[in-house]
């Protein structure tokens, strides 16, 4: 029963792929090489930007945070970073324009600073929790 169920579902997979692909390449060859330059732009602002970002942070967190704690800012730290990769575009006010004030037209930064101090609070008090709570061995 879940043998067929994965067949099907890969093979929708499988097939949505294809008609992807098949939509990709009825685009044009200048489309075809734009998206080909935003993939390896992609591929390499990931792995050698942010993979090497994230390693530093990671490796400057092991040597400063204990270790009981180390997985409860290790969530914060991935709640933020995600967060904030996508809200780049709003905390940079890309795509505003002069013609149109109701884009963008809200102070996100503010917001932001309001949700990383609540992932931090949430943090505390789950680390106090847990500490407060923990049974000794």
């Amino acid at each position: 029963m879940m043998r067929g169920i994965r067949l099907a579902v890969g093979a929708a997979g499988a097939v949505i792929g294809l008609f992807g692909v098949y939509l990709l390449l009825g685009q044009g060859l200048a489309n075809l090489l734009s998206t080909l330059v935003w993939l390896v732009g992609g591929l390499v602002l990931h792995d050698g930007v942010l993979a090497m970002a994230t390693v530093a942070v990671v490796w400057v967190g092991a040597l400063t945070v204990p270790g009981r704690y180390r997985s409860a800012v290790a969530a914060a730290f991935l709640v933020l970073a995600t967060v904030t990769l996508t809200a780049v575009p709003v905390l940079g006010r890309f795509g505003a324009r002069a013609d149109n004030p109701t884009l963008l037209d809200r102070d996100y930064v503010v917001g932001w600073l309001v949700l990383a101090a609540a992932v931090v609070a949430v943090t505390a008090v789950g680390v106090l929790l847990r500490s407060r709570f923990r049974r000794p061995r």
